[in-house]
């Protein structure tokens, strides 16, 4: 289904990726995270699924998440990063043609990780969710007119909040957070109120190790559900959605060797959304398919990258297929799988 790996060189300890058309060419380029460089790089896209040597832009410290939007309502995506060790997040701003300003930092209470940037208050302008690694909670920034942020406002997790995701769960119209705890082997559901603020957290009780989440509806009932990568026990979590914001036991499906970033998408063009995962430790990337009820089918593998981490899930050639992409950064790449 996936055509062998071609790979790209990037920094040094590539740990995320997100993909987005920066330079308005109306194909997907890969922004990288490169934590041991300081940098971010931008691969562009030659049209067909070719990548570019990338193009560096320096970080405050080594960025640990990136993600794309358009901050300040100029048309062009803005490059938005944590930094692992340093108590901010960057924002650089778009001034056309794949070029960037240097960064702008907000300040945080902790080196955040895990970044999204969803508008949660229904203003059109898009805000940003930090979680913290060594803390406990997570922390809405709201966005201005202008693409500054405002102070933050926090919100109780359990400890070690590592991945994090905004999707509507209970069908309000209104983008809620889940978090994965690593420290409490957890996952929180904060359902948001209406107005930008978050409702406590509803946790959801793992059993091992988890590195990832991913938020899809799985069993085609029209409700977003949650699929964890258990990094400690070779295995994914589902858990399915009841259909007011609160979610079923998980129901664990066996895995390859520490399964790591996990992606929801329908690859086999069924209208069933599939489960695409890395497994960190056997250099592969898992695809498993949806029979069709919520469940599984065991997972066929594709050669990725040394020890391959974070994942994208993406039409990268314009073909309406599906692409994987990768990084490893063991061996400073991204892998890219396109789909045949």
């Amino acid at each position: 289904m996936f055509s062998n790996q071609i790979t790209y060189a990037t920094g040094a300890n590539p740990v995320a990726i997100t993909l987005f058309d920066v330079n308005n060419d109306s194909a997907p380029d890969i922004i990288v995270a490169n934590q041991n460089d300081h940098s971010i790089g931008i691969l562009l896209n030659a049209g067909n699924g070719i990548f570019h040597s990338q193009i560096t832009f320096p970080t405050d410290s080594g960025p640990a998440a990136v993600k794309v939007a358009d901050v300040n309502n100029d048309s062009k995506p803005d490059i938005i990063v944590t930094h692992s060790s340093s108590n901010n997040f960057g924002v650089f701003l778009n001034t056309g043609n794949a070029t960037f300003l240097l960064q702008t930092t907000y300040p945080t209470v902790k080196a955040p990780d895990s970044i999204a940037l969803v508008d949660v208050n229904s203003d059109n302008k898009p805000d940003i969710i930090v979680a913290y690694p060594l803390g406990h909670n997570v922390d809405v920034f709201l966005g201005t007119d202008n693409g500054t942020f405002l102070s933050q406002a926090a919100y109780k997790t359990g400890t070690t909040p590592k991945s994090l995701v905004l999707k509507d769960v209970n069908n309000d119209n209104k983008p809620d957070i889940i978090v994965a705890n690593q420290g409490s082997l957890s996952v929180s559901v904060l359902l948001n109120a209406g107005d930008g603020t978050f409702l406590p957290q509803t946790p959801y009780q793992t059993r091992t190790t988890l590195s990832s989440i991913a938020v899809n509806d799985v069993n085609s009932d029209n409700k977003p559900d949650i699929v964890v990568a258990n990094r400690g026990s070779q295995s994914l979590s589902v858990f399915l959605n009841v259909g007011d914001g609160t979610f079923y036991s998980q129901i664990v499906h066996p895995i390859g060797s520490a399964p790591f970033s996990v992606a929801i998408v329908d690859v086999n063009n069924d209208n069933k959304s599939d489960i695409i995962v890395t497994n960190n430790n056997v250099n592969n990337v898992g695809v498993l398919l949806n029979a069709g009820d919520g469940t599984f089918l065991p997972q066929t593998t594709y050669s990725a990258g040394t020890a391959p981490w974070a994942l994208e899930v993406i039409d990268l050639n314009s073909d309406g297929k599906p692409d994987i992409i990768t990084t490893n950064p063991h061996s400073s790449s991204v892998s890219v799988l396109l789909h045949c």
